[in-house]
């Protein structure tokens, strides 16, 4: 197989590229450009507002599975008795509730359950299962007549009415998968919501300091806003056709922001420094700033969207619209970068030095203090590298002994009705009672289902089969478990149960809900790291023309990504510094963090990935030098993936300070992540490692050029 390198230095075109072309055109349509993006902006603002009642709470199942098909099954011929039921714990410490008093509660509670449309029927408190032997805890069942998602917004807007019926020594709670949902949706939203409203600042002095002067700051969070509230409205309109998870916007806003901030700073700089140049026109300005750092981004958001739509193969509602709710934020983000970015960056023209500070230097696009750097990694890559990499490792290997579940009831703050109507459930029935089982068998064989069960080791108490309330050929059988919902040991018996019970009995319950949506998970992770490695390093090969380094820029991007995990489950499985972030572990990582943070922390080390090797690939085209390739790309684009990583860093960490686990789970994972694959791997490791492949790094069988098409970042 032959080889070729590019040797000859070329020279800067003053013909412009495509995005250069775009550029121009958006200066040359300043007036349609505003409306159109006016009209966005305005049109799904509009919609925007509805963003947190309008998304959906629920969608966290594995579509499809035996427990979805149980609930299905109990939901349509047991009167709504299914997993997403609300479940009301009505408690006395003073006396028994067959007390007038307590009679009295229990009617108001199901005269209010009754009141709602989504609520298909009440089941009243039965002796031996939903009332307990001192007579002093009972449970009212407001049945399901909903899908997941309503049953959930039934939550949120019972909880009140019902919690509202406490009084006189006696304490209602609502309960069950649909309030933990509702419960915990809210405290996310809360905590997000703060930590949003920390980030901003902290952002903006970032950009300060990054760019020297005000106004040139602000337009980076300027046009974020734009694109959330874009991506906002958007999702609740889809909401109409398809539920979306109120994550989805969560995700999204974090998301937006970060890359947001990236790509506008990317671009700014470079037309800063490009406009400072004597006799550069502000159209030779924005062309070049385009076809060079807009090029970059274009491939950027290529790359991230390509690592997000992997998620896409996990049949589960929530993440796949979660993935769809940030990919859609990131589309209008970077169409904002791409097209309003150009235009207000012409318009304001030198005027983006407006209110500079002290030691800004607008034209310093090639930061000489990253220059040092990069001649410093040139003289001892050895050195450098190897210390970058025996940190990395360190902090991956115990990775080796991380463990994922899904979330227990820990996640809530301990005053959310969800979590103390589930302490009392237990204090009452027993350590299993909230995570019933439900088993769905043909009515010919519930008698022996129910036998299977009862004899179980696992199992503490089996129902008699209950009839279908429509009639149909149908059984209910309600097992409690001996352990609580979240215990390992829960999975045993269930696999016991499914081999055993007869044929055509389904086993179901909120808490298996959640064993076959991590099982789901389980066999979907390495699926999705697969797609993702192999399109991420297909779109680095088709931008750069150079397997290589592409394939050297794909798999650094594991290092970090493996050193974020090892640091989790030293943090959120054994707990340390839990006391720090204020949370209580579970002994596990959520079960949905590897599959979702790999491609989100993938996404964004690509983005770095694309920064760096572009200008790399830039300094290449123009010199043929494997050292100027270097230095230069990380005189020109340190700066920014420096300033860049500190936004994102500062972002995420604002999350983990405040809000339940997963949030905190979200921002440690990510900060982590970005804090080593910023300054670590794309400062440190990915420029030793042109160091040392040097030409080869550019090098391509001639084959491929020709398959290839021709992208050049030097114009």
């Amino acid at each position: 197989m032959r080889m070729t390198t590019t040797t000859t230095i070329t020279t800067a075109t003053s013909t412009p590229g495509l995005l250069g072309r775009l550029g121009l055109a958006v200066l040359r349509h300043a007036r349609a450009t505003t409306v159109i993006w006016l009209l966005v902006v305005i049109g799904l603002g509009a919609f925007a507002p509805q963003v947190e009642n309008a998304l959906s709470g629920a969608g966290w199942q594995a579509s499809g599975s035996e427990s979805v098909k149980a609930r299905e099954l109990a939901q349509a011929h047991f009167g709504g008795n299914a997993s997403s039921a609300l479940q009301v714990v009505v408690h006395s410490d003073d006396a028994p509730l067959s007390s007038p008093a307590g009679q009295r509660v229990i009617d108001d509670v199901t005269a209010t359950l009754q009141g709602d449309p989504r609520i298909s029927g009440v089941i009243a408190p039965q002796p031996g299962a939903t009332l307990s032997q001192d007579g002093r805890t009972a449970v009212v069942l407001g049945g399901a007549g909903a899908d997941t998602n309503d049953m959930v917004r039934a939550a949120v807007d019972l909880k009140k009415p019902l919690t509202g019926l406490s009084g006189d020594g006696i304490e209602v709670t609502p309960t069950g998968a649909s309030q933990l949902w509702a419960d915990f949706n809210a405290a996310n939203l809360e905590a997000m919501m703060k930590s949003e409203m920390i980030s901003w600042p902290v952002t903006l002095a970032i950009l300060v300091l990054a760019f020297g002067a005000l106004v040139a700051a602000g337009l980076p969070l300027l046009l974020t806003l734009a694109g959330l509230v874009a991506s906002a409205g958007s999702l609740v309109l889809i909401n109409q056709l398809v539920p979306v998870s109120i994550w989805a916007m969560n995700f999204a806003m974090m998301f937006a922001l970060a890359l947001g901030i990236d790509y506008a700073l990317f671009l700014v700089v470079r037309f800063r420094a490009a406009r400072a140049v004597p006799g550069t026109t502000r159209e030779r300005a924005i062309a070049e700033t385009m076809d060079t750092a807009g090029k970059a981004v274009l491939l950027s958001g290529l790359t991230v969207l390509v690592s997000l739509s992997a998620v896409e193969i996990v049949p589960s509602p929530s993440f796949r619209s979660m993935a769809g709710g940030i990919m859609l934020a990131v589309v209008f983000v970077l169409a904002a970068t791409l097209t309003l970015l150009p235009l207000v960056l012409g318009r304001l023209d030198h005027r983006i030095n407006k209110l500079a500070l002290p030691w800004s230097r607008t034209s310093a696009h090639r930061s000489p203090r990253f220059e040092a750097w990069g001649r410093r990694l040139w003289q001892r890559p050895i050195a450098y590298g190897g210390a970058a990499l025996i940190v990395l490792v360190a902090l991956a290997a115990p990775i080796v002994g991380l463990h994922t579940a899904m979330p227990s009831i820990k996640v809530l703050p301990s005053d959310a009705p969800a979590r103390v109507g589930y302490d009392r459930v237990q204090e009452a029935f027993g350590p299993g009672a909230p995570g019933m089982l439900q088993i769905v068998a043909p009515a010919a064989t519930a008698g022996a289902a129910q036998q299977v069960a009862a004899a179980d080791p696992g199992i503490a108490a089996a129902m008699p089969p209950a009839p279908a309330a429509d009639g149909s050929a149908y059984a209910l059988v309600q097992a409690m478990p001996k352990v609580d919902p979240s215990a390992p040991e829960l999975a045993q018996t269930v696999d016991r149960l499914r081999a055993d019970l007869p044929d055509g009995a389904l086993v179901g319950g909120a808490a298996v809900e959640n064993l076959d949506l991590k099982a789901q998970l389980d066999s979907s992770t390495p699926w999705v790291i697969g797609i993702i490695l192999g399109l991420g390093f297909l779109l680095l090969l088709v931008a750069l023309q150079a397997p290589l380094i592409a394939l050297l820029g794909t798999l650094a991007s594991l290092l970090s990504t493996a050193a974020a995990f090892g640091v989790a489950r030293l943090v959120f499985q054994e707990g340390h510094l839990s006391g720090l972030f204020g949370f209580e572990p579970q002994g596990f990582l959520d079960a949905w963090a590897p599959v979702f943070f790999f491609a989100m922390i993938f996404a964004i080390a690509m983005d770095y990935t694309v920064f760096l090797l572009a200008s790399a690939k830039e300094h290449w085209e123009r010199s043929g030098d494997p050292r100027e390739a270097m230095v230069g790309a990380v005189a020109h684009s340190g700066r920014v993936i420096f300033a860049a990583g500190a936004v994102m860093v500062a972002v995420f960490f604002t999350f983990s300070l405040s809000g339940p686990l997963p949030p905190k789970e979200m921002g440690v994972i990510l900060g982590i992540a970005v804090l080593l694959d910023a300054f670590l791997v794309r400062l440190v490791l990915l420029p030793v490692l042109l160091r040392l492949t040097g030409r080869a790094a550019w090098a391509a069988p001639t084959w491929l050029r020709r398959v290839l098409p021709t992208i050049r970042f030097s114009h």
